[in-house]
């Protein structure tokens, strides 16, 4: 693209899901240029995630029609509108559903206690950019809604600047988009929401890409025992590759509460337990299996519209903690550029999560499919060659 097209307005291919519970239509859609404190994206490949499912199934309250979902991806900077700063076109970017403002007045950036970064966040719930429209339109001039301040399943997107984190230019876009949500948040919840110490206990409920993580971040703490928990057995394989220690199916004990069988197993209950599952149940499950005294909980899985969890107040009053995090702790444009850096050197592999590839907007929909099928962690859809 010529510098004389850089603030005009592109026409691209895009997966929009018009309504919930109906498949993506890959259609060509316009993309305007990007307004003051903006950026334009290329997107080179996305990863899907099970958020972007569960808001096309309509269980998601904030779910808007029509729009343009995903939110896992790895893209390269087109150009920029006024007032931007920190990226320049040609840059690598992965943009992040949570921003960072770093505003001096941000409490939220300015205290090592959250990541919750408030900036955006009012307009990004209602589907627009900050200034309260669309960049998508159909070609008859329709607007169409963003999605997580990302809407990554189009070729070309529009974003924030300050949730643009930029990356390494020799970093493998189509592998470290998966630092753009589920990974980075089940290595989060034990690298830096919980702090798990060396020598610890833990269990993780639920085997997909995220509770995975938090199996290969338990791994790097050098937990002394990790308790994989899933009812489809073909995962535990990878859990005991990334370090896991013990396997429980729930459904091969169906004589006892899973909380049961790890606090018999280790006497009191585990340090950390973490949920990846979503479900209120499994929630309770793993708070009752945290330790007499000082166990701790904390709660990944984003749990289905109206849900609530309940346990005995007697668990608290001895001792125990729940904790839940979003993005894992991470400060988004501080810290996915130090994981991929990581990733670069070496030091944190992740490659083991893409279990399917796809090409083209298109195939979208074959991704969710694959999604869907139960043996897939992540599936990477490729839009352009690197």
């Amino acid at each position: 693209m010529s510098d004389s097209d850089k603030g005009k307005v592109i026409e691209c291919k895009a997966a929009v899901a018009w309504e919930a519970n109906k498949p993506l239509v890959t259609e060509t859609i316009r993309v305007d240029p990007p307004k003051e404190g903006e950026v334009r994206l290329k997107v080179v490949a996305n990863a899907l995630c099970h958020t972007d499912v569960y808001t096309l199934s309509g269980q998601d309250p904030e779910g808007l029609f029509p729009c343009i979902l995903g939110h896992e991806a790895g893209a390269i900077v087109e150009s920029v509108g006024p007032g931007v700063t920190s990226v320049q076109p040609g840059m690598y970017v992965i943009p992040c559903y949570t921003p960072q403002c770093k505003d001096a007045a941000c409490i939220f950036c300015q205290s090592p206690k959250t990541n919750l970064c408030p900036k955006i966040r009012a307009t990004q719930g209602r589907g627009v950019m900050p200034d309260g429209t669309s960049r998508f339109s159909t070609l008859d001039g329709k607007p169409i809604y963003h999605f997580m301040g990302c809407s990554t399943f189009a070729e070309y997107t529009v974003v924030a600047e300050i949730s643009c984190a930029v990356v390494s230019e020799k970093a493998p876009l189509d592998k470290v988009c998966l630092f753009g949500c589920g990974v980075s948040t089940g290595l989060g919840a034990v690298l830096k929401t919980c702090a798990v110490e060396e020598g610890a206990s833990v269990a993780v409920f639920g085997l997909g890409a995220v509770g995975l993580a938090v199996v290969q971040a338990a791994k790097i703490r050098k937990a002394r025992r990790i308790f994989a928990v899933d009812t489809n057995p073909k995962k535990f394989e990878m859990a005991v590759q990334l370090g896991a220690t013990d396997c429980l199916n729930p459904n091969d004990i169906p004589d006892k509460p899973i909380q049961q069988v790890i606090v018999e197993a280790t006497t009191w209950g585990v340090d950390y337990s973490f949920d990846a599952t979503g479900n209120v149940e499994v929630m309770r499950a793993a708070l009752e299996c945290a330790h007499r005294g000082w166990g701790v909980s904390c709660v990944i899985g984003v749990a289905a519209s109206g849900k609530l969890i309940q346990t005995r107040p007697f668990q608290l009053i001895t001792g125990r903690s729940w904790k839940g995090t979003a993005f894992g702790g991470w400060k988004s444009r501080t810290d996915v550029p130090d994981l991929v850096d990581q990733y670069m050197d070496g030091k944190l592999p992740i490659d083991h999560y893409v279990t399917h590839s796809f090409e083209g907007v298109s195939a979208i929909n074959d991704a969710i499919h694959a999604l869907h099928e139960g043996d897939c962690l992540r599936a990477v859809v490729s839009y352009f060659k690197q």
